[in-house]
């Protein structure tokens, strides 16, 4: 169940480098990061994949002066825990953990190795912190807490009369409960009734969509790993319903949902990437605030799901110079 890609240049092998140890010629020293995550799926490999990118703007050259390997657990969870044992006896420099379930479970092994998270919605909440402004605990990283309030916000701006509003969400992900609370509190405030059906597998989605369809006004799912990995499935039978599907994260509006208000994933992976570099070159986690991105929002909408539902934006969110509109790959 386990998926490793290490990407290692075959002139190191052949001069009988050791990971960890020095480099060719000598005098620099190779860093080792371990990037892991619990499962594949659109937002997690954009953050995987710019912050890769981002490491390679700072100067580092897997197998010259870094080695990176990657993990994927498949989102298993005794799949992820064996990852993270093996990875925290080989000499890992920097353990960089991808999404809440997986900083958790890296969260035992922060004693000894530092742990630079991505995509955790509610640190605090997680118990990887009890402080965002100076992290205590060898954990440090960056936050894609939801903004719930404005996603839901933008949905009445569609539709006025929402009065009834249906949320997936897998329950045993704590950031997925967090912001289910959120989506909770704007619906008593705002007269609108919730209807609530949790899954346990990507599997569940797409039934999912189908009951709250019967129901229902609109859909809604925060960032949930669970549900962002059976996006495409669940968000064409959304359409099929004719039931807007609201989503925490653009990547899931590029795999069909309708829309969201959140940050730019590929911005996340690159700042996770400039905290890594931080750590290597010395610098203690608890000097690297957690990094939160809450302003300078973006309105993502996905132009091929808005026309099959047929809907038309209003002047509100149409000519807000923060629209990006997108299209289903």
């Amino acid at each position: 169940m386990r998926r490793m890609n290490k990407i290692m240049i075959a002139a190191l092998a052949t001069l009988g480098m050791l990971c960890g140890c020095t480099a060719a010629n000598g005098d620099k020293e190779i860093k080792k990061i371990s990037v892991v995550q619990i499962v594949s799926h659109s937002s997690l490999n954009t953050i995987r994949d710019s912050f890769t990118d981002e490491l390679k703007e700072l100067g580092y050259t897997d197998g010259e002066n870094i080695e990176i390997e990657y993990y994927d657990a498949g989102n298993d969870t005794s799949t992820l825990n064996s990852i993270l044992s093996t990875v925290s006896g080989d000499g890992t420099d920097v353990i960089m953990a991808i999404a809440t379930p997986t900083a958790q479970a890296a969260a035992k092994y922060a004693q000894d190795i530092p742990v630079v998270f991505a995509a955790v919605s509610d640190p605090i909440g997680a118990g990887l912190t009890t402080t965002l402004e100076k992290p205590d605990k060898n954990i440090t990283g960056t936050m894609d807490d939801v903004q719930v309030d404005q996603i839901l916000a933008t949905a009445l701006e569609v539709d006025p009369d929402l009065k009834r509003l249906g949320v997936i969400y897998n329950a045993s992900e704590a950031n997925s409960v967090t912001n289910i609370e959120k989506a909770k509190a704007f619906c008593e405030e705002h007269d609108i009734e919730m209807q609530e059906v949790t899954v346990t597998s990507t599997n569940d989605v797409q039934q999912a969509v189908t009951t709250l369809s019967a129901s229902c006004d609109a859909i809604f799912s925060p960032n949930d790993n669970t549900v962002a990995s059976a996006m495409s499935a669940g968000a064409q039978s959304a359409i099929e319903h004719q039931i807007p599907y609201y989503v925490g994260a653009d990547s899931m509006v590029n795999d069909g949902g309708f829309l969201t208000v959140g940050i730019d994933y590929e911005d996340l992976g690159r700042e996770t990437a400039r905290m890594v570099d931080q750590v290597l070159k010395g610098t203690a986690t608890a000097d690297i605030p957690v990094k939160q991105f809450k302003t300078d929002l973006s309105i993502y909408v996905n132009e091929s799901t808005m026309q099959a539902l047929g809907i038309t934006l209003p002047d509100s969110i149409a000519e807000n110079e923060k629209l990006v509109m997108m299209k289903t790959e």
